[in-house]
């Protein structure tokens, strides 16, 4: 590589790493040293790049003032976006043969493909972006692909919640919680390693039925003296409407009817 950039050469390098890690804050310092060029030279290439995807309306580029300050780019779905990822995905939903024994819907399929996890992390990456957490959460296993997608665009740590601890993982705190679908007595445990006192969190699952799952997981993250910001699920049941958590964000909401033979789903996802 040569020692001088040419500006095309500049602001490829610029975007690459801002969409590769969007929500970390960049140094305009660290990109002049690596480009070799004036820092007021960095700040005309990223005004540049702020322009374009203006342009395009599928991501923000923010410069944040300051000594600890930079450069960051914040995914912005646009409603026409997330009305045609939304509509895709109900689609998906609605299959009929998707229905599984006990009021379950069968999402293994889209949880786990690369294309959809991602898309969905986007999504509540945007959503509670501006939220701030120190952490990124999830209870194991199927929600550690949504889970992934959405640390990995706020640039924070994921977090697993097991059902049963591991002694690699060191001393745990665990505790009993009752399932809100089968009303079973269940354990969930996490290291206590995985999170600092006083910080902050998102929970993010696949499913919810009854809610105990995810109530589960408040009342172990208070053994932490953690703070829960938010709480994303893709997909949950209609019935029973009393369920044991209330403040949460969903993609869809699933019904069951003709005895559990059939299946609607709704879209409450924001386009925003």
């Amino acid at each position: 590589m040569k020692d001088k950039w040419s500006r095309p050469m500049r602001i490829a390098c610029i975007v690459d790493a801002l969409v590769n890690q969007p929500y970390r804050v960049f140094s305009l310092g660290d990109f002049a040293d690596y480009l070799k060029v004036a820092r007021s030279t960095v700040s005309e290439d990223v005004a540049m790049v702020r322009e374009t995807f203006e342009r395009t309306t599928s991501a923000v580029v923010e410069t944040l003032p300051g000594a600890s300050g930079g450069v960051r780019l914040k995914p912005r779905p646009s409603p026409e976006q997330m009305r045609s990822i939304t509509e895709t995905l109900i689609s998906d939903l609605q299959d009929p043969n998707r229905i599984l024994p006990g009021g379950f819907l069968y999402m293994t399929d889209i949880i786990f493909s690369p294309s959809w996890s991602e898309v969905i992390g986007t999504y509540f990456s945007h959503l509670f972006g501006t939220l701030k957490p120190d952490y990124v959460v999830t209870i194991e296993t199927k929600g550690i692909p949504l889970a992934l997608m959405t640390a990995r665009d706020l640039d924070r740590p994921l977090v697993l919640i097991r059902r049963n601890s591991r002694v690699t993982e060191g001393s745990s705190v665990s505790i009993n919680y009752v399932s809100g679908s089968s009303s079973r007595i269940q354990t969930m445990s996490l290291p206590r390693r995985a999170l600092s006192p006083g910080s902050s969190v998102v929970v993010i699952d696949d499913f919810m039925r009854g809610g105990g799952t995810v109530k589960g997981a408040r009342d172990l993250l208070a053994e932490f003296e953690v703070e829960v910001l938010a709480v994303g699920v893709v997909a949950v049941t209609r019935s029973p409407r009393n369920k044991l958590v209330q403040d949460y964000e969903s993609l869809a909401e699933v019904t069951f009817s003709s005895g559990g033979r059939n299946v609607e789903v709704r879209s409450t996802a924001h386009t925003v």
